[in-house]
């Protein structure tokens, strides 16, 4: 299981992930990757939807905390339309 492999950058900067690594990660065609670079480092971070159940799980961590600082779901909506009307 290599934990490493070299590529290059086309002419059109891509760069193809080797398949030992693609395969060790579970990567699929489609898959989505936020870019970091910082001098000469490039970390390529694979974003993940959460599953149903984390999704239920930091939308009840969501509600709880928006109950605690007292916003109201109509607070919500009037913060959605004040950033819409800036765009």
């Amino acid at each position: 299981m290599a934990a490493y492999a070299t590529t290059k950058l086309s002419s059109k900067g891509q760069i193809v992930i080797p398949e030992e690594i693609r395969d060790n990660l579970k990567l699929k065609e489609g898959d989505q990757f936020v870019v970091i670079g910082q001098g000469d480092t490039v970390i390529l971070k694979s974003i993940t939807p959460p599953s149903l159940a984390e999704f239920s799980g930091l939308m009840k961590e969501a509600a709880q905390s928006a109950k605690a600082h007292g916003l109201k779901p109509n607070d919500v909506a009037k913060a959605i339309k004040k950033v819409r009307r800036q765009k």
